[in-house]
Parts: C-alpha cells; sequence; structure tokens
C-alpha cells in the first residue's frame, strides 16, 4: 500500500507526541499551497526539546522510506522547518508560533484528525493469595 502524505503526516504527528510536543496540528493546505499538501505544526518547550523533535520526525520518516529534501538555514533554537515535498513541519517555540501564527495565514485549511497511539495495556499482575496455608 502506497504511503499518502495525510499518512505520513499523522505518523510525523505521533512521532512528535512521543518526544512530548505540544499543540500539535496538521493542517490540510493542498488548495491554499504551491509548496506542500499537508503542514504539521508543533511547539516545542526549550532549544534542546526542539532539537529532539526534530530528531524523532526525521527519523520516522526516514523509517517510511521518505526523503528529508531540505531544512531551513541556518539551524534556529526558535523556529526549525524540514521539507519533506508534500508535508512541511514546523517546530516552533511558543512565542514564535503566537507571533506568526500559521494556523490563522491558513485559516481556510481544514485541520487533520489524528490519535496519538496509546500503549499497550499492561498484563495485570498475578494476584496473590493471602489465605494460610493448612
Amino acid at each position: 500500500m502506497a504511503r499518502t502524505f495525510k499518512s505520513i503526516a499523522v505518523a510525523a504527528a505521533r512521532a512528535a507526541w512521543d518526544k512530548k510536543g505540544e499543540a500539535i496540528e496538521i493542517l490540510d493546505v493542498s488548495s491554499a499551497s504551491p509548496l506542500a499538501d499537508y503542514l504539521l505544526i508543533v511547539t516545542a518547550l526549550s532549544p534542546a526539546h526542539l532539537e529532539a523533535l526534530q530528531h524523532e520526525i526525521e527519523k520516522a520518516a526516514h523509517v517510511l522510506g521518505l526523503r528529508l529534501l531540505r531544512r531551513s538555514q541556518p539551524r534556529s533554537d526558535q523556529w526549525r522547518v524540514l521539507d519533506f515535498g508534500g508535508l512541511l513541519v514546523h517546530l516552533m517555540s511558543a512565542q514564535t508560533r503566537e507571533f506568526y501564527a500559521l494556523e490563522k495565514l491558513y485559516h481556510g485549511a481544514a485541520r487533520v484528525r489524528w490519535h496519538a497511539r496509546t500503549p499497550s495495556p499492561k498484563p495485570a499482575p498475578p494476584k496473590l493469595s493471602h489465605a494460610k496455608a493448612r
């Protein structure tokens, strides 16, 4: 089954979720942007967190066989853009995200619903009997 950029955006969102990314949004900008079909926007809590998010998303994309075409240069500790062709990933500090307000720029774009993975339930520990042996 061929992967679509929508499914790749969801996989990238899950990777960001796994690394505690915040306010994760996927926007379908296919009718508004000639650059990409989907935007993934993630808030990072610190420069180190931004770096960890970037690494995790690049790793997830690599596992899916997707090549990173470009990343923003110079490297900023406030905003990074990862270009995967049909998917642009924006990793931003909260202040930068509020200032540039990409969601408002693409106000007509549909938000893609996605769900974070839930960990598999752990088996219950065996019940110990407290009855006295006779």
